[in-house]
């Protein structure tokens, strides 16, 4: 991958973003910062990450007006690392982890935005609360009093299939969550604006299906090398 393949790759963004109101996140894992750096030149401004050290050692190098959202798996004993800085983490999957970005977030003197993760994928494999656990997480004393976390909304990720009526099944689903959690509850830490579904394989479906922001990794940067 090359800088003027990068940015041939954001351009043909742009136009499938342009007039949809939803946001890229460049999807960096295991890019090299010189090409995020490209990327940033180009005008990305919001990476995805999901490793904690990876994403802390490129917050270090690269222009501190990024926004580095934490879209992978979150494990509670790694969270004090990101929470100086983290814009958004798209993976709270229970009251446990928020519990500890809550207090994370008050050491640093800062309020993070997180997004709920929902299960919506036919396969095991995917992280993420169904709509009782989300509820009672909501509907929880310790939620209702936590007062350095904003819970923006949810993130999803359907089943890696090319059954593309399976798909929009599973973001429609999750649009619907969406809708209903936020006009069943009101409290001065929820704040339901966004919506993150969609990646490589599926992003047009999710953009027509109410989606605020994709999460888009090979086709910006190029496929991951295998190991």
């Amino acid at each position: 991958m090359n800088e003027t393949e990068l940015i041939r790759n954001l351009d043909l963004f742009k136009g499938d973003l342009a007039g949809t109101g939803c946001k890229l996140i460049a999807v960096s894992k295991t890019k090299p910062v010189d090409l995020l750096q490209a990327a940033y030149n180009a005008g990305v401004r919001i990476f995805g990450e999901n490793k904690v050290q990876e994403m802390t050692e490129k917050h270090e190098a690269l222009p501190k007006d990024i926004e580095w959202h934490m879209i992978g798996h979150l494990q509670r004993n790694k969270v004090k690392y990101i929470a100086p800085f983290v814009s958004l983490i798209h993976s709270v999957d229970s009251l446990k982890l928020l519990k500890e970005i809550n207090k994370r977030a008050k050491q640093n003197e800062r309020v993070i935005d997180c997004l709920f993760q929902i299960h919506i994928a036919e396969e095991d494999t995917k992280f993420g609360l169904n709509e009782e656990e989300l509820f009672a997480i909501i509907e929880s004393d310790e939620f209702q009093k936590m007062e350095n976390v904003r819970m923006k909304g949810l993130m999803g990720m359907a089943t890696f299939t090319s059954d593309f009526a399976q798909i929009r099944k599973e973001f429609t689903a999750l649009k619907n969550l969406f809708n209903k959690t936020g006009s069943k509850f009101v409290a001065d830490n929820l704040d339901f604006t966004e919506l993150s579904m969609g990646m490589s394989n599926d992003y047009k479906i999710a953009i027509k299906e109410g989606s605020t922001m994709i999460r888009v990794g090979s086709l910006i940067f190029g496929e991951r090398e295998k190991k």
